[in-house]
């Protein structure tokens, strides 16, 4: 009976020695499979954005005062992909580096589209679209500076004529360095500001300016 008894104390202790072996691999097993799923999710989670970086949105730098004052040197701008935009009049876009005397990229707003005709009174400094005076609240001061191009001018259908807010501080569509640009050549659509620079006036960043773009 007293080897009877032991033989089974000993065996109800490697069962219980089992059972914590088990509890032991469950909780490893456990602990990985967690540690697994999260890397996962991190790991499509920054696939995600990549992909949304590199097919629907762009970060883009401002630089120079032509935008003013909507956009200012330092302002850090989402761009809405070019394969997503239909461009329209008011938009604010950015144009590839268009020729050799315009290397760069720069940020301007449409003011006429494919088909439209743009005239500018460089007396009153009033811009007109189809024979219409158009009301630009953005616009820093009227449009007084020429830039050698002639108007009224006609776009192709394949064109858009863009200026800086900025007017008579912006080399744009009015200039014969760049005149009416190629639809193929704008990036995007700038449509929210994300980060804003120092603002001329107060050479302070103000943070109030963060929101969509208009």
């Amino acid at each position: 009976m007293s080897n009877e008894k032991k033989d089974w104390e000993l065996e109800t202790e490697q069962e219980l020695e089992e059972t914590d072996v088990d509890e032991e691999s469950n909780g490893t097993d456990s602990l990985e499979n967690t540690v697994y799923d999260w890397a996962r999710c991190l790991v499509s989670a920054v696939v995600a954005v990549v992909l949304i970086f590199t097919f629907c949105f762009r970060m883009v730098g401002v630089s120079g005062g032509s935008m003013q004052n909507t956009l200012y040197t330092g302002d850090r701008v989402v761009m809405l992909n070019s394969i997503l935009c239909d461009f329209e009049q008011g938009d604010i876009v950015v144009v590839n580096a268009y020729n050799a005397t315009l290397d760069e990229t720069i940020i301007k707003r449409i003011v006429a589209v494919g088909g439209q005709t743009v005239d500018i009174d460089f007396n009153t400094g009033i811009v007109y679209v189809d024979g219409t005076a158009l009301d630009e609240p953005y616009v820093k001061e009227p449009t007084f500076t020429t830039g050698g191009t002639e108007f009224p001018l006609t776009l192709a259908p394949d064109e858009v004529f863009v200026m800086g807010d900025n007017r008579n501080g912006s080399t744009d569509s009015r200039s014969t360095m760049l005149g009416p640009v190629k639809v193929d050549y704008l990036q995007g659509k700038a449509v929210f500001l994300l980060l804003p620079g120092k603002t001329a006036s107060t050479d302070k960043m103000d943070l109030s300016r963060i929101g969509f773009i208009s």
